[in-house]
């Protein structure tokens, strides 16, 4: 990190401005891309389509959980390494994250693509979609190192500040999946029609093409992260970068784990209401992943910094970087929501033209958006702690909220009032809300009084 950063106001929220812009426009821009796809889907293929999509994602995330957690960690590495001028450190963390990654993505993706049936019909996946889940589903789990692969040299990037590059490869994925998408769904340009899985191919062929591209760039440009000898001389598992890795990333994976475990038991509870329900549930869960760019986009800055910082042995800037960070938030969140209240029914239409699905949408919306922007003040607070190394407590603090609050109130609610379905929505606000006061709290009591250092040294 630059040494006039950390003493110059200006020159910190310049920089936290010029790396934050590409993050929310890369975050923006794959919902826009997803959105796509949904909307080829939901209205050429139909609802149950759409369906299907939604019944397998909470799922899919779950094994995700395992690369974003690793993705995470690394990047607090790569990003106090890189703070300190340790540049040798820092390939060493890359190039054991890429071996772990390996081993870990061929795991998972066996794990998913051969179990994927059974897992679907636990989650009582309604059967007009079954099969329609299952064969999307194992498309994208044999296909999973790629994806991996992908994911993790992002991270790396940014751990580095540099957030432009992969807004740039992202744009190029997002053309290329778009480009690839209709042809292989319809049948176009003499390729076999695949319907459905067409969209899984797509998504799979636009990853793969971008990677190389991604490679070919950074060696072209000699940029600092390029793949070449000096960081495949570290594709181990080398004991003591792997030990840190894991102690950042096991805790992420399990936060990202509590979460998707819990959609998938609440789409268990949304399931009950029929494919109707489960269609306006993935929209929506689409909608929302622009409620929350501002949140998770502020998160990856602000642990960025922090993590550069505290490699630079700066730590008063990490009080200024988070109280930025929480500023942002409801600045640019609140304003994205109040969008959304406005123009929920046009929005979700775009998607759905079934007024049934649109209305249990909009219920979801109402109930629920509203609590995005704690969920941000949240989010903001646990990247300042987790890129110092602390990560248990607010671990635990996020399982606290999801499974005694969300899962069982949602169940409750749906179950046994008259709430039924928007029990479920009610879930939502009521654990974002106790996650924040036990986050806050452990903050201000627990991790202020820390002395705070790198997690490795020479």
């Amino acid at each position: 990190m630059d040494q006039q950063i950390l003493h110059d106001d200006k020159k910190l929220q310049k920089a936290f401005f010029n790396f934050l812009i590409p993050v929310m426009l890369a975050n923006v821009l794959q919902s826009l891309g997803q959105v796509f796809g949904m909307f080829i889907v939901g209205r050429n293929l139909g609802v149950d389509a759409l369906a299907a999509i939604s019944a397998f994602f909470p799922f899919f995330f779950f094994l995700m959980a395992f690369a974003i957690g690793i993705g995470s960690g690394s990047s607090i590495l790569v990003g106090q390494t890189y703070g300190a001028g340790n540049h040798e450190k820092m390939k060493e963390v890359v190039g054991v994250t890429l071996a772990f990654t390996t081993i870990i993505s061929i795991v998972v993706a066996i794990f998913g693509g051969f179990f994927i049936e059974w897992i679907l019909r636990f989650m009582q996946t309604p059967a007009n979609i079954l099969d329609m889940s299952i064969s999307y589903a194992q498309i994208l789990f044999f296909t999973l190192p790629i994806m991996f692969w992908y994911m993790v040299y992002t991270t790396f990037m940014r751990g580095v500040g540099d957030s432009k590059t992969p807004f740039l490869f992202l744009v190029i994925s997002v053309i290329l999946n778009i480009a690839f998408l209709p042809p292989l769904v319809f049948g176009w340009l003499g390729l076999p029609e695949f319907g459905l899985n067409g969209a899984a191919y797509a998504s799979v062929l636009s990853n793969l093409v971008t990677m190389l591209l991604l490679f070919a760039y950074l060696h072209r440009t000699k940029h600092i992260l390029r793949l070449d000898k000096s960081i495949l001389q570290h594709f181990t598992l080398k004991k003591d970068i792997l030990a840190s890795l894991l102690k950042l990333a096991i805790p992420a994976s399990i936060s990202m784990v509590a979460i998707s475990v819990a959609e998938i038991a609440v789409i268990g509870f949304v399931n009950v209401y029929g494919s109707n329900a489960t269609a306006a549930y993935g929209v929506v869960n689409q909608v929302a992943s622009y409620a929350q760019v501002p949140a998770m986009s502020i998160a990856i800055a602000t642990s960025v910094f922090v993590a550069q910082a505290l490699g630079a042995n700066s730590t008063e800037m990490i009080k200024k970087i988070r109280q930025l960070g929480v500023l942002i938030n409801y600045i640019l969140g609140g304003t994205i929501i109040l969008f959304m209240y406005l123009f929920a029914e046009p929005i979700l239409s775009f998607f759905i033209d079934q007024q049934n699905t649109v209305l249990i949408a909009k219920n979801y919306l109402y109930i629920a958006f509203w609590s995005y922007l704690i969920f941000g003040h949240t989010q903001t607070v646990s990247a300042t702690m987790r890129a110092t190394g602390v990560v248990l407590w607010p671990t635990i603090f996020l399982v606290i909220a999801i499974w005694v609050v969300e899962v069982p109130l949602a169940f409750v609610l749906s179950h046994y009032t008259t709430f039924e379905l928007n029990g479920v929505w009610l879930a939502y606000p009521a654990a974002f809300c106790v996650h924040f006061v036990l986050q806050y709290a452990y903050f201000k009591l627990g991790w202020q009084k820390r002395t705070l250092k790198a997690m490795l040294s020479d």
